[in-house]
């Protein structure tokens, strides 16, 4: 059931993204995409009952691995916010280039007014 409500968080990003005609509403279009994408790699390593892991001296390895939660798409997701945010500020700026050029932030406007 979460990942069809990760899959619906997803429409609804590329909804924004595709069917609007605001620059700031595609890219929280964008952005609603990317957190679904990073929900959805979260719940990959996510495990019921499962513990942090972090091994310790006492720690049964077999025991460990049968319970421990897998720590690889958590650092995937951490990488993917970061990137997501250096892409985040880069489309803010060309949004405000964009408004400063034509007075707008409707796409439509500015094919319009190209000529």
């Amino acid at each position: 059931m979460i990942y069809a409500m990760c899959f619906i968080l997803f429409l609804i990003g590329l909804y924004g993204a595709t069917c609007k005609k605001n620059i700031v509403k595609i890219i929280l279009g964008l952005v609603v995409m990317e957190y679904a994408v990073n929900l959805f790699l979260v719940l990959q390593g996510w495990r019921k009952n499962g513990q942090a892991p972090i091994l310790d001296g006492r720690t049964n390895l077999e025991e460990f691995a049968a319970r421990a939660v897998d720590p690889v798409p958590q650092a995937l997701v951490l990488t993917s916010i970061v990137i997501g945010l250096g892409i985040l500020s880069l489309m803010v700026a060309i949004a405000i280039r964009l408004y400063e050029r034509y007075g707008t932030f409707d796409v439509t406007e500015m094919k319009r007014l190209k000529g």
